[in-house]
């Protein structure tokens, strides 16, 4: 039996694609910027949460399960959101130019016979960024809408020195974590 992906990030779907996990894709919106937390661990779990019990109202989980999934980037003690405009992208992603980054993503996979919650984390250690190439991609505009403006299978890719944990994770779904579940 398909899920339901409540989510519109197509990177999360082509995760499960390749994981070999049928999915339906919908979802309805739900506001982060009411979230107030200091903790990354703590603001992902709430905006999963919220996404959680919007969709779970708009859905249920009776004609298929439901899974919800956010994503928060942490570099220097700060939690790195989405990205306004391009000098606010350029300041987030200078700010894990040549730190470590940690990728936390938090799912809720809710089935008849079963509720998961899991939030795991993926470290990356940066080398400097060029700054050509930083201004070629933030030309792009592939950082929008993007936690932190952060690809770790694009922009960021060439510029990883260490790896801790799934890159599932820092792409937006931990399907490692899932799949044990299904």
């Amino acid at each position: 039996m398909p899920i339901r992906l409540a989510s519109s990030s197509e990177t999360r779907a082509l995760l499960l694609r390749e994981a070999g996990i049928e999915f339906i894709q919908e979802s309805v919106d739900f506001d982060e910027e009411q979230i107030v937390a200091t903790s990354p661990k703590n603001f992902v779990y709430q905006a999963t949460l919220g996404k959680y019990e919007a969709n779970l109202k708009a859905f249920g989980f009776d004609d298929y399960p439901l899974l919800v999934a956010d994503t928060v980037v942490t570099s220097q003690n700060q939690i790195l959101r989405k990205a306004k405009c391009v000098d606010d992208a350029r300041n987030i992603l200078m700010t894990q130019s040549g730190n470590i980054t940690s990728i936390i993503t938090c799912f809720i996979y809710h089935a008849k016979d079963r509720k998961i919650v899991d939030i795991s984390q993926t470290d990356y250690l940066f080398d400097t960024f060029d700054a050509d190439d930083l201004e070629a991609y933030l030309q792009s505009g592939e950082w929008r809408g993007k936690a932190g403006a952060c690809m770790v299978e694009g922009f960021c890719k060439p510029y990883i020195k260490e790896v801790r944990g799934y890159e599932s994770t820092a792409m937006g779904l931990s399907v490692e974590v899932l799949k044990r579940f299904m």
